[in-house]
């Protein structure tokens, strides 16, 4: 009976607003802060304060669509979100025609079923598109994953992060943002005339299948609680609609999103696990586009690179580029890959592919210029960072390629490796031309050179310059090249001439049973943590034979400094550059210095030079500091 009369009022009122006149529409803003435009007539404002209930509403606002009873339609304006209704309301224009009209409302009042020839030639368009652009997506295995326990990621390419130090999630988060903006967008009808011709240049990435079109404004709602930073809410709007709609990818992916925000907020590792669930199950749903799956794979690889599972995040990346071969720029991912868990070998395969049908992609090129400077290619190693960093491309302005380039060129004798430094210090990667350290603690006191009193560590500089010669002859009755302890030096930091190290102390903690060949010289350094806590350096033996000389260079971190104890030195012949500086070493006597500026050594004596190594936190570092930084 109640459909009856509702469905008589419709058609009465329909007929009433042909014989009123149009009204023109003006801005409203509702109390949510929403713009609406509504068509204003005089008088019957009050007649709609006294109804309530959701279903009065929907009755008054398809009264208000359809040109009648406006100034109620403003009422209601006044207390809800309009784009949101109309957002509703839009799903329901049943002949198809574009507009919202009296059948359309017959609809949405429940007196009258969709047209089914239109839902069925809705779907039959999308899935003809997406018969032509589906991509299959074999399972995703983990394998790979470690789950006791963090990669360590020791090689030369990055070092292991911690959650507190999230690499890059600003500029990831606005890229996100930018993209689930894009797919929420109206029609291009909608759009100004500038923005399009922007759209026309990068393809909008379509995340919706057929059917996530028809929720979409519950998708956007729950999207929009993520915008705002209430990621806990969004994360409940997201399992509702994962609960409600247990095959859309589009929806799982929201909430994968969700978790990994929660997961920011809370620095929580246990929560982002259950975001890389997520987004594995997200991806491996039947009906997902390609752009999700592309998007929820390279996320989820992103996040175990970030977890330190190195090898989870390269056979995902191994996944995309095979559901993506033609793309590029997976390709290049794959390749870093490939170095964060130091396969060189293969990271080098992956970029000349790269190169080989993308000769110019800026990317590959630093990165394969990288490469072949650690294999010591130096010459060959130079156009291709130097072209690489002269592109501009996305991911090329990076301190590692001005750093490695630099150095190319100043062990080919080119001067004009300090104009890239220079270059390097201006793109704000380096803390001035001669302090080149990458991975740094804003702030710090920077000089090259300092003095006992200026470290504050006077204790450790006078045990060591008292003990010296215990020390020293400790140092000599394990240099024999049968011990095997003295280990060539690994860093590929000579020009040429041999030089031995035996390490006591890495990264803050023993260097296996190295001590037990030297006991008193570890017995004297066990009181100051200072060195043997110093997780950015190393305590060790340094043996320089004649004729060596080593290159320029920069320590990583400007988070320590280096103590040199003089064992055994020649007369003459031996000495060391800091910046412009040049000292040398004596007996007994401590020199101190910041290895995150440029220094250099020469060994031009007769015989051989023998030093002892003491790593110590920079003075200034919290002790906080000291216990959170990341090894190196």
């Amino acid at each position: 009976m109640e459909e009856t009369v509702m469905e008589e009022l419709i058609c009465e009122e329909a007929i009433l607003a042909e014989e009123i006149p149009e009204v023109k529409p003006a801005a409203v803003v509702n109390k949510n802060g929403v713009k609406a435009e509504a068509a204003i007539a005089s008088g019957g404002g009050g007649a709609a304060s006294g109804f309530s209930g959701t279903k009065i509403f929907t009755w008054f606002m398809v009264l208000a669509l359809l040109g009648v009873w406006s100034s109620v339609a403003v009422v209601w304006l006044e207390l809800v979100d309009y784009d949101n209704v109309i957002g509703k309301l839009s799903a329901y224009d049943a002949d198809g025609d574009g507009d919202f009209d009296v059948e359309d409302a017959k609809v949405l009042l429940g007196v009258k079923e969709r047209p089914v020839s239109l839902v069925q030639r809705e779907a039959k368009e999308e899935s003809a598109v997406e018969e032509q652009t589906a991509v299959p997506l074999p399972p995703i295995s983990d394998d790979f994953i470690p789950d006791d326990s963090r990669d360590e990621a020791t090689q030369p390419y990055e070092e292991s992060k911690q959650f507190t130090d999230r690499p890059g999630s600003q500029e990831t988060r606005e890229a996100e943002e930018k993209t689930i903006q894009e797919d929420s967008e109206g029609n291009a009808e909608d759009q100004p005339e500038d923005m399009l011709k922007y759209k026309d240049k990068k393809k909008k990435p379509k995340l919706l299948n057929t059917f996530e079109k028809t929720i979409k404004t519950e998708i956007d709602a729950a999207e929009k609680l993520r915008k705002k930073g209430k990621v806990e809410e969004a994360v409940l709007a997201f399992d509702t609609l994962v609960q409600q709609y247990p095959q859309s990818p589009r929806c799982r992916y929201g909430k994968a999103l969700a978790e990994d925000d929660l997961a920011e907020k809370m620095r929580s590792n246990d929560m982002l696990q259950k975001a890389l669930i997520t987004y594995k199950e997200a991806s491996e749903l039947p009906n997902a586009t390609p752009d999700l799956i592309k998007a929820t794979l390279k996320k989820r690889a992103e996040r175990q690179q970030f977890l330190g599972r190195m090898r989870g995040a390269l056979a995902t990346l191994e996944k995309l580029v095979q559901i993506f071969p033609e793309d590029v720029a997976l390709k290049n991912d794959l390749g870093v890959a490939h170095l964060l868990i130091g396969d060189n070998k293969s990271a080098k395969r992956v970029y000349e592919e790269v190169l080989a049908i993308a000769p110019s992609n800026g990317f590959a090129k630093v990165h394969y210029g990288f490469i072949l400077k650690s294999e010591n290619k130096i010459a060959e190693s130079i156009p291709f960072l130097r072209d690489g960093l002269e592109s501009g491309d996305p991911g090329t302005d990076d301190g590692r390629f001005y750093f490695h380039l630099g150095d190319a060129l100043q062990r080919m004798g080119d001067d004009s490796a300090y104009k890239w430094y220079e270059r390097g210090h201006q793109r704000g990667h380096f803390a001035s031309v001669w302090q080149r350290s990458l991975y740094n603690v804003d702030g710090l006191k920077a000089q090259p050179w300092w003095t006992p009193k200026d470290t504050g560590y006077m204790d450790l500089v006078k045990t060591l310059e008292r003990n010296w010669r215990t020390i020293r002859d400790e140092a000599l009755s394990v240099m024999d090249k049968t011990t095997g302890l003295f280990v060539p030096e690994e860093e590929n930091l000579r020009e040429k001439g041999e030089w031995g190290q035996f390490t006591l102390w890495q990264q803050g903690k023993k260097a296996g049973e190295s001590c037990h060949s030297v006991p008193k010289t570890c017995g004297l350094l066990e009181r100051y943590p200072e060195a043997t806590g110093c997780k950015r350096g190393q305590i060790k033996f340094s043996v320089m034979q004649p004729g060596t000389h080593v290159w320029p260079h920069t320590g990583p971190t400007n988070c320590r400094l280096r103590m040199h104890l003089g064992l055994v030195i020649p007369k003459t012949g031996c000495k060391i550059r800091c910046t412009n500086d040049t000292r040398a070493w004596e007996e007994g006597k401590v020199l101190i210095f910041d290895d995150s500026f440029e220094h250099e050594v020469w060994q031009d004596a007769d015989s051989y030079r023998l030093i002892f190594i003491v790593d110590v936190w920079h003075p200034e570092l919290t002790q906080y500091q000291r216990q959170t930084l990341s090894p190196i």
